[in-house]
């Protein structure tokens, strides 16, 4: 179920993503001699980015995951919800709370990506990929909220290496899109965004209210061994 909800996440923000990342991919240094070669090249590039994503979702799962053993986990999805949700209501505060050397840190990421579209090769079309995947986004800032939720560093890999899958069809496809989706289309997408992150959010706080709805409020207790137990699970 989270799969399907990184997923879902990650393809709707895709149409965010066109407008943040597009120029990157528009100007890859793809070998065009033939549709194989490009479509080769795309691909790859977009799996720089999964990858870097779902080393993001390891790192970000593995601390959730440090939660979930200090018995801390419900009170890290419902934090995570409240500033999703607040970052929602107030759309600005991110760039607000940004932190000083960000922008620094922008600059250093930027300039290896910007010599690397000098070089025609996949491995350059690679690094690219894991460069832009490091690249500051509010979506993907959402989706790594979620990977922290899951309490796990192999399902916060999974899942935002999902989200990146989630992407990759308007990604990989960009320079068809405008051809075959409209703006009426594109625009409805991007106002589920909205109503998605909300969604998200919502679900992170009753993941940690302990509600006993299996899969996405689940009752979480401890045991005297100090385990934790879900009310979707049976004694043997």
């Amino acid at each position: 179920m989270y799969l399907w909800a990184a997923l879902t996440l990650g393809f709707l923000s895709s149409f965010h993503c066109i407008g943040m990342c597009g120029p990157i991919a528009l100007a890859l240094p793809l070998d065009r001699s033939s549709k194989a070669s490009a479509a080769a090249g795309t691909l790859l590039y977009n799996f720089g980015r999964m990858l870097t994503y779902s080393v993001l979702g390891l790192f970000m799962g593995f601390i959730g995951q440090g939660a979930a053993f200090a018995g801390y986990q419900n009170i890290l999805s419902i934090v995570l919800g409240s500033i999703v949700l607040l970052f929602l209501l107030i759309p600005r505060l991110p760039a607000m709370l940004q932190p000083a050397g960000m922008q620094r840190f922008i600059g250093r990421l930027k300039e290896p990506i910007r010599k690397l579209f000098g070089v025609h090769s996949m491995r350059s079309l690679l690094l690219i990929g894991v460069l832009n995947g490091l690249l500051p986004c509010g979506m993907v800032y959402l989706g790594i909220a979620g990977a922290v939720a899951t309490g796990s560093a192999v399902k916060g890999s999974l899942f935002m290496a999902a989200f990146g899958l989630g992407t990759l069809p308007a990604m990989a496809l960009i320079s068809l899109a405008k051809n075959y989706i409209n703006v009426r289309f594109r625009d409805t997408i991007r106002k589920m965004v909205p109503v998605m992150v909300g969604a998200m959010a919502v679900l992170l706080i009753m993941r940690g209210l302990n509600l006993g709805i299996p899969y996405i409020s689940p009752k979480i207790v401890k045991t005297e061994a100090g385990c934790v137990t879900h009310s979707c699970c049976h004694k043997k």
